[in-house]
């Protein structure tokens, strides 16, 4: 699916004529949101529930050898996790042993080539990241691995929204801050210990705090979470950058909306679950363009949305099983109670390559590359996830997804519980960036 076919080429091929107008026009920030809400719910009816072309497929004997190579690849990254401690003076060496293992296992997994790799060395991602676990660190040495992996997780998507902007990629006080903001606030409130009345009182503060009033902080996790705010207001002056903090209420409004998601036995016509689970993936990284850019074009601001929401489908599908314990409800989880998946997923999936194609309206050097990289992976992943919850899906579509994975679905599900016992994904991912970290210490 092309994108492209359903806006308005003459000013902006990425913008359809009503949307454009509402964009441009002087609205308040809510009714722009609601516009884009209901661009991008439309967008997903029209992408057809079939699948389309997955990409290479994969023989029985190729899927050994992959599987192999991988099984390989990670056993040696098990024995370069345990020599960092003794190189820690010799950042070079580790790195040089690192990067290719990561790169081999990059091409294995989704079929990526040298200059690929290459390429990903040259955005100035991963210096960001590891900038960005630093700097946490240094703001809260307590915080832990899973809220770095969680908040890294939005700093990346901040320095794509960077790169394709024309910025340089780097961790700004508001790509801190706001990408340490949520794992904060979303960790205190989903904490059982702490009573709802003083839930209710926090959520109430955090909100007169984001629209810039003077709140006393409560207890020391209040406090760290009204300091971030602080750091965005630091760098964003709010009289000159009002969006920005139109772009912050958003999120916090789309996330109380979103708890209207918890009701598990809601029927399909009770609850606009596609439209509460657009608008809180959409405004987290319209947040992340304003955060980046102080302010956004038209296109940029629908291209935000549109990766945003995208994100939320993606994360949803990881997750249907956990969602359906916790009686959230999602285009996936509440699917998963009465139907297979296959439908849905085949819209997610068309619905991210319209993404892609979006993306390409951008004008960076690399780009081509970048978003080589990214059809090669996005599908992939996609299939993983649907792979650990085959159970969900009618027999034919999965193993028309296997067709297109190097590996076979169940040594994937044996090799996950091996990996599960060695080392948690979260720590890993951390231990591997700070290592840099300490070693120039």
């Amino acid at each position: 699916m092309n994108i492209t076919n359903h806006f308005e080429p003459e000013v902006n091929p990425m913008l359809a004529v009503d949307l454009k107008e509402q964009l441009t026009a002087n609205l308040p920030f809510e009714e722009i949101v609601s516009a884009l809400v209901t661009h991008f719910k439309e967008l997903w009816w029209s992408c057809e529930p079939t699948l389309l072309d997955l990409g290479p497929v994969y023989s029985p004997n190729e899927k050994k050898a992959c599987e192999a190579k991988l099984v390989n690849c990670l056993d040696q990254l098990g024995e370069e996790l345990k020599r960092i401690s003794r190189d820690r003076h010799d950042r070079r060496a580790l790195q040089d042993r690192l990067f290719p293992l990561a790169g081999y296992i990059l091409k294995i997994t989704f079929g990526i080539e040298d200059r690929h790799v290459a390429a990903l060395t040259s955005y100035g991602f991963a210096e960001s990241v590891e900038e960005f676990v630093c700097r946490a660190r240094q703001f809260d040495p307590d915080i832990s691995a899973a809220d770095i992996y969680q908040a890294g997780r939005n700093a990346w998507s901040m320095n794509l929204m960077q790169y394709l902007m024309g910025m340089p990629v780097e961790v700004t006080p508001a790509v801190l801050a706001y990408s340490l903001l949520y794992p904060y606030s979303d960790n205190y409130l989903d904490d059982p210990g702490i009573p709802a009345k003083v839930k209710a009182t926090f959520s109430h503060d955090f909100e007169r705090r984001l629209e810039g009033m003077p709140v006393q902080a409560a207890n020391t996790t209040e406090q760290k979470i009204f300091e971030l705010v602080g750091m965005i207001e630091g760098q964003f002056d709010r009289q000159l950058y009002p969006e920005v903090y139109a772009s912050l209420m958003a999120i916090f409004r789309a996330q109380t909306k979103s708890m209207r998601l918890q009701l598990p036995n809601a029927s399909p016509y009770e609850v606009d679950v596609l439209g509460l689970d657009i608008e809180k993936g959409g405004t987290a990284v319209l947040a992340d363009g304003y955060l980046v850019a102080g302010s956004l074009t038209p296109f940029q601001r629908e291209f935000s949305f549109y990766y945003g929401a995208f994100t939320q489908l993606m994360d949803d599908l990881e997750d249907v099983e956990q969602d359906r314990k916790d009686g959230i409800m999602t285009v996936f989880s509440q699917t998963a109670c009465h139907w297979p998946l296959d439908a849905v997923t085949s819209r997610a999936i068309v619905f991210g390559n319209g993404l892609l194609d979006a993306m390409s309206h951008f004008h960076v050097t690399g780009l081509d590359t970048l978003e080589e990289i990214m059809r090669k992976c996005i599908t992939p992943l996609m299939i993983d996830s649907a792979s650990q919850v085959g159970h969900r899906y009618s027999r034919g579509y999965m193993v028309e997804l296997e067709r297109h994975s190097p590996y076979r679905f169940s040594q994937l599900k044996q090799l996950r519980r091996k990996l599960a016992r060695r080392f948690a994904t979260e720590e890993l991912v951390e231990t591997i960036i700070l290592a840099n970290g300490k070693m120039t210490q």
